[in-house]
């Protein structure tokens, strides 16, 4: 036999075994682990915000008067609406609304886990288009211009508050946040 030929059967062979340990090593890599009674963890999932609420029945806001919005907001409040409560969610979202029923101001307080809180101020002050914002206590966020208006969003620890006004700045906003933070004590 030549010794070309001899030589083959090892390369085969030494391939054929560095594959077999590529594949045991690597193995493990595909499985995902499992608890002691077998079952795979859950794999957690990044936080999403909550959806918008919506009004469910006539006012008043519990936290916020009329008559500041009107105020601050600069434009009458003709009615009040605030979305259902639940366990986890304490607060109503209070919508203020103008002539033609066309909401002017929506407060929105979340309340769950900071991962959540911050999700919801993501998602509507996202950090690549909004200004940063800060109130005092250590609540930060975004406020930026919109389609409709201008939005306020905050959040600390795993409380946000969501302010929208349909004005183009967003100082009204801020200023309704800061109340609304000072009214519940948050």
């Amino acid at each position: 036999m030549s010794p070309a030929r001899r030589h083959k059967p090892i390369m085969v062979t030494s391939a054929g075994g560095l594959l077999a340990v590529t594949i045991v090593a690597c193995s493990h890599i595909a499985t995902a682990p499992e608890t002691s009674d077998g079952r795979s963890p859950a794999v957690a999932s990044p936080a999403v915000a909550p959806p918008a609420p919506q009004p469910a029945a006539d006012g008043p806001c519990p936290y916020l008067p009329a008559g500041s919005v009107q105020t601050i907001n600069g434009e009458r409040v003709t009615a009040v609406r605030v979305s259902e409560t639940r366990p986890d969610q304490p607060y109503p979202a209070c919508f203020f609304l103008t002539y033609h029923d066309a909401v002017q101001v929506r407060t929105w307080i979340v309340v769950a886990t900071p991962q959540t809180a911050g999700a919801t101020v993501d998602a509507v002050t996202p950090v690549a288009s909004s200004d940063r914002a800060e109130l005092p206590g250590g609540w930060s966020g975004g406020s930026q211009p919109t389609a409709d208006g201008a939005v306020f969003a905050v959040a600390r620890h795993g409380t946000a508050v969501v302010i929208t006004t349909n004005q183009r700045q967003t100082i009204g906003a801020r200023r309704i946040a800061e109340q609304v933070i000072a009214t519940l004590g948050l």
